[in-house]
């Protein structure tokens, strides 16, 4: 029971942790975990075999009988010089296996095993990401906000990019880290063999809220991505209620300014595009989760959610927070 309890062990933690890079599911990152384990395997052995051979040689009497038993030096006729040989010959071995090892690792992640098939561009501020889907046609084109929806088994290109300040794009279970430095567009390539929701993290401090700038990757079938994607290339559908339109009305009034909705006045750049709003699993930036509660608690006053945030609070009386929160959850 206490060896399945040991080997259960590795397995939990990994599940509760998903921001690991001990387990990863995709080529352009495995490598990188086989050759850390490997490396860090080579680096045991060598402390091990070092330890005993200290400890043998504390223990080991020497031969006192010529009368120089206190001489520290390595003398020729005595053996000594054999181990220094065998030792040195089996690090430069070593050293060099691992060298050669991290280059072919190395050349292996630096591009996709075939062309990517499709590119998102990511723009980083503080601290929310926006996405920009690069369509075959202009019409195919569509932005959304934190949350990256892929097709397993496709390599996917990202262009990184900062609005403000230095971030750094890390999904750990799918690809290395990546900086995002204003001014420069760097570029990095991924894929998910694995379904599921892999979460991300700006890895380079950016500013009183970089613990709270999230990003998370949904990696679905072919025709689930292709499902999604035609979703976020429609736009939304006009109000119907009285309370929806005159939500509609205060967000026109409050945060047209600020946010897009495609198929709307609204066509501010500075917030996310709030388009699908509803279709994402969380709110500023994996903070919160999305639900109508949470909702209406950022537009009332995001500060104190998210201090240090650029989101200013809305002076709103509570019909009015009422029908813009009932006007976003619309946004499916």
């Amino acid at each position: 029971m206490l060896c399945c309890g040991l080997l259960a062990a590795p397995a939990a933690t990994w599940a509760e942790t998903p921001m690991s890079y001990q387990r990863t599911f995709g080529p352009a990152v495995d490598p990188v975990t086989r050759l850390a384990w490997g490396l860090g395997t080579v680096s045991l052995v060598v402390i091990v075999v070092i330890g005993v051979l200290l400890l043998g040689s504390l223990l080991r009497r020497r031969d006192a009988a010529d009368g120089d038993s206190g001489q520290l030096a390595v003398r020729h006729d005595g053996g000594g010089m054999a181990w220094i040989y065998v030792g040195s010959g089996i690090s430069l071995v070593v050293l060099t296996g691992c060298m050669v090892w991290t280059l072919i690792v190395t050349a292996a992640v630096a591009r996709p095993p075939s062309p990517p098939l499709l590119t998102v561009q990511v723009t980083a501020s503080q601290w929310w990401w926006g996405l920009r889907y690069q369509g075959a046609q202009p019409d195919r084109t569509f932005t959304t906000a934190n949350e990256i929806h892929i097709p397993v088994g496709q390599p996917i290109r990202f262009e990184l990019a900062s609005a403000d300040v230095v971030h750094s794009f890390w999904i750990p279970q799918l690809a290395g880290k990546m900086d995002v430095i204003p001014g420069q567009t760097n570029v990095l390539w991924l894929q998910a063999n694995k379904p599921g929701t892999y979460r991300g993290q700006c890895a380079a401090y950016c500013g009183v809220q970089h613990a709270h700038m999230a990003i998370f990757l949904v990696a679905e079938s072919a025709q689930d991505f292709a499902a999604w994607q035609n979703h976020q290339l429609a736009e939304t559908p006009m109000p119907v209620s009285d309370s929806d339109r005159r939500g509609e009305e205060v967000f026109q009034g409050h945060c047209a300014v600020c946010h897009t909705i495609r198929g709307t006045g609204s066509a501010g750049h500075v917030g996310p595009d709030l388009t699908h709003l509803m279709t994402r699993g969380t709110i500023a930036a994996g903070l919160l989760p999305n639900t109508p509660g949470t909702l209406a608690a950022w537009i009332a006053n995001p500060g104190s959610l998210k201090p240090g945030t650029h989101m200013p609070a809305q002076v709103l009386s509570g019909s009015e927070l009422k029908a813009v929160t009932s006007y976003l959850t619309t946004l499916n």
